[in-house]
């Protein structure tokens, strides 16, 4: 009798397997897609049927189903699967089939999916998923780890040399492991396997994903896995957050309760306050505590209202709250804050990172330096903080154009070894005697700049500028995808075609670069990987590229920098006759 319903019991087993592939099958082949943000592994969930394109509900839809999706799009790792509509809400059907992956499965239609009835699910239900392409190993949790990447289908490491916190506490974000604490390179957490990518993120620390960071690839030198990078996540999912800043340490704050953002609204904010919120986001001490204008103010819910800190509280709930309704109903402004981690350096008005003005943000405002006694170990200070190398001009007299607003800092005297601009001697914060027709600038080593020559301005033999000279580019292994690049970049249509060796003439200075190896889904040049850069790329002349594009410049009112125009060389020369600017 046992074994009879033994057997009876598998054969039920086994019937209702078949009707679950049955209904599966008859539902079709599944296409799925992810819709509605600029990030292509950070989307909405959609779903085709026929040929409808349908959301579905984001009770039908876990992180195993989201992690066969992620991985069948080549999206990396499932992060997370939001609901809500998090990504806009679609205006399609809403399919109600559960999907009810294992996670291993390489597609979604091999997931069991049964029909599912949900007739309260509308559009402000829908699923989303974010997926990574980047992942963090061998850590001792889920928020720390050897930093790797998925590029073309493969896992492989991220190279420390130019990784820093700013692009870390991007990656801790969008992993939601709160933000950085440390980034450990030289193999801490292991040496990885597979390819090193030397690829440089420019974070500002504020970007939801490093995909919406600037990249800079080409050129870069070749790291070994005794270099791979690391980065430690504080590992606490966002309770607290600055908005409408220059960086993630300044701005309007928010406080998140119960899984909603909300306002913090106050009438008495001060310096104490401020300083539990800078110590909270790890974004050094307070500078500033402020009420935000009407035009500025948030429209969200109110999260908190009337906090009262001592100034040594952990985090801003533990303050004191404890005021009666009717005082708190009184309470409606917006309160901000400015931490020492603000503090920012940039190049302005050079058409790149590397060259330019030379602007400080401090204390909310952005700010220009004097020219007295600005020199190379000033600039060289500039250059290292910012990744750009070293200093290979000094500008002064404002050659980059004459700023606005506060002048920061003032006989500066670097001896070259400072980290930051702001540790050099000066007079002090906003103590000098200068105008800005005195603002200094500085041009480095890793500015680079683009152009064709020996033909017109859209045609011609291809040169890069780097290191303060203009060179060849190498054609070895060089894809159609590039030509579409430089043409597109330099303005000259979206594509072109090479031409014959020799067709623009012989370059003389270094050929730069070689095996340039562009695709289709990079933006500009900067972004394509190579061999690292070499004065001596190329075997012979006859490796240069020539480039005819299909396009042509129209004329515009654009400033636009350009190096060394006349010439290949900008060092060794006098003062600043290697740059300029053109209107065209």
């Amino acid at each position: 009798m046992r074994g009879r319903m033994a057997v009876k019991g598998h054969l039920s087993a086994q019937w209702l397997w078949l009707l679950l592939l049955f209904i599966q099958t008859s539902l079709g082949h599944v296409e799925a897609r992810l819709v509605g943000e600029n990030g292509t592994c950070i989307r909405r969930v959609e779903i085709k049927r026929g040929d409808t394109w349908g959301s579905i509900c984001d009770s039908h839809f876990d992180l195993k189903a989201a992690s066969v999706l992620c991985n069948q799009l080549q999206c990396g790792t499932a992060v997370s699967t939001p609901g809500g509509a998090r990504f806009r809400e679609g205006r399609g059907p809403i399919w109600t089939e559960e999907f009810q992956c294992v996670g291993n499965e390489s597609h979604l239609f091999y997931c069991p999916r049964p029909p599912y009835v949900d007739q309260s699910c509308s559009h402000g239900n829908e699923v989303c998923v974010i997926c990574s392409r980047f992942r963090l190993v061998n850590g001792t949790s889920m928020c720390s780890g050897r930093v790797e990447v998925l590029v073309l289908g493969a896992w492989g490491t991220l190279c420390d040399s130019r990784w820093d916190l700013s692009d870390a506490h991007v990656l801790c974000h969008q992993l939601d492991c709160g933000v950085a604490v440390s980034t450990p390179g030289a193999g801490h957490f292991g040496k990885g396997t597979g390819p090193v990518w030397g690829d440089t993120f420019h974070c500002k620390g504020t970007e939801t994903h490093l995909g919406f960071c600037p990249v800079t690839a080409l050129g870069a030198s070749q790291c070994s896995h005794d270099h791979d990078a690391g980065v430690i996540c504080s590992g606490q999912s966002e309770s607290l957050r600055l908005l409408t800043g220059e960086s993630r340490c300044d701005g309007r704050v928010e406080i998140s309760l119960g899984g909603m953002w909300g306002r913090v609204l106050d009438y008495q904010w001060d310096m104490k306050d401020a300083s539990v919120v800078c110590r909270q986001l790890q974004c050094g001490v307070a500078e500033s505590a402020y009420n935000l204008p009407k035009s500025d103010q948030g429209t969200g819910p109110v999260g908190l209202r009337g906090v009262r800190c001592a100034g040594h509280e952990s985090n801003l709930t533990l303050c004191n709250t404890n005021l009666s309704e009717t005082e708190q109903a009184g309470i409606t402004e917006d309160v901000g804050v400015v931490c020492s981690g603000s503090r920012q350096l940039r190049l302005v008005n050079a058409m790149g990172r590397c060259a330019g003005r030379v602007e400080i943000y401090y204390q909310g405002t952005w700010g220009t330096v004097c020219d007295d006694s600005w020199n190379l170990s000033d600039s060289n200070v500039v250059c290292k903080q910012l990744g750009c190398g070293h200093a290979v001009d000094v500008a002064a007299s404002a050659h980059y154009g004459e700023g606005s607003g506060q002048i920061w800092l003032d006989d500066v005297n670097c001896s070259g070894n400072e980290s930051e601009l702001w540790e050099c001697p000066s007079r002090g914060w906003g103590q000098h005697d200068c105008r800005h027709k005195e603002d200094a600038g500085v041009l480095c080593s890793e500015f680079m700049d683009l152009r064709l020559v020996n033909g017109d301005d859209c045609s011609g033999r291809l040169e890069v500028f780097y290191n303060g000279t203009w060179g060849s580019v190498c054609s070895s292994s060089m894809a159609q995808a590039t030509v579409d690049i430089v043409c597109k970049q330099l303005g000259c249509g979206n594509g072109g075609e090479f031409a014959e060796d020799y067709l623009y003439g012989q370059g003389s200075g270094p050929t730069w670069l070689d095996r340039v190896q562009c695709r289709e889904q990079h933006s500009s040049l900067w972004e394509c990987p190579s061999k690292p850069w070499d004065p001596h790329s190329c075997h012979d002349r006859g490796e240069e590229t020539h480039i005819t594009c299909a396009g042509k410049k129209e004329n515009t009112t654009l400033t636009r920098f350009v190096a060394c125009p006349n010439s290949t060389d900008c060092t060794g020369t006098s003062a600043f006759p290697c740059v300029s600017i053109l209107h065209f």
